[in-house]
């Protein structure tokens, strides 16, 4: 089955002219590296083709990996081929004009909510949409050229949604394909040192955030970012929404989380765990995911108080019934 859709998104490709790639809002290091490779490599292997990343939002976080190209004009859209990557969910798209294209193409790795697109390959089980496009061009090799800027933009997309290789999807064939990424050159020092420094204020802040941090009774770690603390600490929703980094090592905590206040006062909850699903939990409040990183958005206070207890309640058994990992 993939491999037929591998197939028609190849022909796709070669039919259309004009390519609009799309990703998700507030984008990361997959949804960027996925978006730009693909321009790299589209453009290096068909130079007649017109290829735009159209995109509401960009971020920081890869900006080293390097210009993004001016965006489409709507008439651009006319009778292109339109590709969604690293999103299944149409209100999550980063774009006004995705649906305007003759096709749509989605390529995800997020667990399905509905269908969506003219074609869609979906795997959920994979670690980052960088994997399966890396794959899709390794396996077309002939039809492809693969520059060393493209696959540095895969390779960061790989390591980042993988939590630098750690993360559950992370399988031999992530290792094999990213090795196949390094042997074209890739500079993985320089990308380390991109991704893993932080600005001497941000590390400052991250001490101060430190002391909003709670605890369930069964050790369930969050921190709650108020517009206050946002304004008193000058932080960004970038790096409020990265905050997740500094309480994922307590002993005994298996699930942690951010939940950001938005201007409208909602709360944008991002979570992460070790070994335990909270994906359908995070489902509950206006989110998805993956099994073990998934975000949802919390709409008043109490539903703050259910989301937590839920998710409390969920570690609690799970701890009780796996007394193994931790």
């Amino acid at each position: 089955m993939n491999e037929n859709i591998k197939t028609v998104i190849l022909n796709k490709i070669k039919e259309y002219d004009t390519i609009i790639l799309c990703r998700h809002i507030r984008p990361d290091g997959d949804a960027v590296g996925s978006s730009l490779a693909m321009k790299k490599v589209i453009e290096a292997s068909f130079p007649c083709k017109r290829v735009f990343i159209d995109r509401k939002d960009e971020t920081d976080q890869v900006a080293f990996l390097g210009s993004e190209g001016a965006l489409p004009e709507e008439a651009d859209l006319n009778g292109a081929l339109v590709i969604v990557l690293d999103t299944g969910v149409p209100k999550r798209v980063s774009s006004d004009n995705f649906l305007k294209g003759k096709e749509l193409v989605v390529i995800d790795h997020h667990i399905k909510e509905g269908e969506f697109g003219d074609f869609s390959w979906v795997e959920d089980h994979r670690n980052s949409v960088c994997e399966m496009i890396t794959e899709f061009f390794f396996d077309f090799k002939d039809e492809f050229v693969i520059t060393k800027e493209a696959a540095e933009c895969l390779y960061t997309g790989i390591v980042t949604d993988s939590g630098r290789f750690r993360f559950r999807g992370t399988s031999p064939k992530t290792l094999n394909l990213a090795a196949k990424l390094l042997e074209l050159g890739v500079d993985y020092e320089r990308i380390y040192a991109y991704i893993d420094v932080k600005d001497y204020v941000d590390v400052i802040n991250d001490s101060r955030l430190v002391s909003h941090l709670k605890m369930t009774d069964s050790g369930v770690a969050y921190i709650i970012i108020t517009n206050q603390i946002m304004s008193d600490y000058n932080l960004t929703q970038a790096t409020a929404y990265n905050s997740t980094q500094i309480i994922e090592n307590i002993k005994g905590s298996l699930i942690w989380l951010v939940l950001i206040e938005n201007p409208d006062g909602t709360f944008r909850a991002r979570i992460r765990s070790r070994f335990v699903e909270i994906e359908p939990i995070a489902r509950n409040y206006s989110g998805g995911g993956h099994a073990c990183a998934a975000g949802a958005t919390i709409r008043s206070a109490d539903e703050m108080e259910r989301f937590i207890r839920d998710l409390d309640v969920c570690h609690s058994e799970f701890k009780k019934n796996n007394p193994q990992y931790f």
